[in-house]
């Protein structure tokens, strides 16, 4: 992934680490070694602490990760970057008790934490220091300290991830409730909007008491909630039509035998960017736009096309639901998909065939008659 760096895996996860996470560490040894007058000391401090903190976020991702496959939904990656952590699934389940659980699974991870470290301080007797002192910077550099802060941020963490707004697991949790006795996209309409009116309270907030983080994080829950919902709204509206009403069977098809330059005059004619490959009537791959430019810097315009297409670019059928496409889309990063029965390709589905059958659908809903049950 651009803009990140790879850690490690657990259970296939990557665990990546944003480019801009070192702006945290660096913020950490300012406060710390300032606010505690304790100066290096004060700042080895801070970075050993938030590092700790950092650890606690990956576990409470992890929860939600694990939650998710167990119920099949697969885990792209983890990302961490200054503000937090993002478990990126690459769907959500349908089933909003699935829903609930996978929301829940990373702050039960957290209280799962802060028991073990309450019975830890206990056996151990080591001795919790003042809370506000910790909150405020001011618990010094000892081990006790240290070991306060994080028992303080992580039962933090699950309680601020509880408030009710997308994307936080508070509004998932919020949205799967109400989606258990509501029609899914007004659950999602009324999650979405008491999440932006957190966001909006947490931002005054912020900005008035010179919380330059709590900003962010208010920016990041009022884009999360309108993004969610509009997200839905899109499923919604999809859902039931399939490819067959939307793709485009007159498309330049290649063969294996193509070169890059027939490509780039079929491109240049026509203004599709991803063309099936085909050997006589069988598909055999598929070649988007951004594997033609790197093929044509690095190998030439009279390459064959057999020597670059993808292989791995599962097809559609005609009767494959729209929003599944969506999400491949979304999900592979391509700008099209092949559309193949037994084994002949008829043709491809774009995004641009997806919006305009969302935008018909929206403006005359009879002329375009639902196939499947949404």
């Amino acid at each position: 992934m651009g803009g990140s760096l790879k850690l490690f895996t657990v259970r296939g996860i990557d665990i990546r680490l944003h480019l801009t996470f070192p702006l945290i560490l660096l913020w950490a040894a300012f406060q710390f070694g300032t606010a505690s007058g304790a100066g290096m000391a004060g700042a080895v401090f801070g970075v050993t602490a938030v590092s700790f903190l950092f650890v606690l976020i990956t576990l409470h991702e992890l929860g939600h990760s694990f939650a998710a496959q167990r119920y099949g939904v697969p885990v792209k990656q983890i990302v961490l970057s200054p503000i937090g952590g993002v478990a990126q699934l690459m769907r959500m389940p349908e089933k909003p008790i699935e829903e609930f659980v996978i929301a829940i699974a990373g702050p039960a991870v957290n209280f799962v934490i802060a028991v073990l470290m309450w019975g830890a301080a206990s056996l151990f007797d080591i001795n919790l220091i003042n809370t506000r002192a910790i909150l405020l910077g001011y618990g010094g550099v000892s081990f006790a300290a240290l070991f306060t802060y994080i028992f303080v941020y992580n039962i933090f963490l699950a309680l601020f991830n509880l408030l009710p707004a997308f994307p936080m697991d508070g509004g998932r949790i919020f949205r799967s409730l109400l989606a258990m006795r509501l029609e899914y996209v007004r659950a999602t309409k009324i999650a979405a909007t008491v999440g932006r009116g957190v966001a909006i309270l947490m931002g005054i907030y912020g900005l008035f008491n010179g919380g330059f983080f709590m900003v962010l994080i208010a920016v990041f829950i009022y884009t999360g909630a309108t993004a969610e919902e509009r997200m839905v709204k899109l499923r919604g509206s999809l859902r039931g039509y399939t490819v067959q009403q939307s793709y485009s069977p007159s498309v330049y098809q290649l063969s294996p035998y193509h070169n890059l330059q027939h490509v780039v005059d079929f491109m240049l004619m026509s203004g599709q960017s991803s063309f099936p490959v085909s050997q006589g009537e069988l598909y055999v791959g598929f070649l988007t736009r951004e594997r033609l430019e790197q093929a044509l810097k690095t190998r030439g315009r009279h390459t064959w096309i057999s020597d670059v297409m993808r292989r791995d670019v599962r097809p559609v059928g005609l009767t494959t639901d729209i929003y599944a496409v969506q999400q491949r889309l979304d999900a592979e990063r391509l700008e099209a998909l092949p559309v193949v029965e037994n084994g002949r390709c008829l043709g491809i589905i774009t995004r641009r065939n997806i919006q305009e059958l969302y935008r018909f659908s929206r403006i005359a809903p009879g002329s375009l008659p639902k196939t499947q049950s949404a």
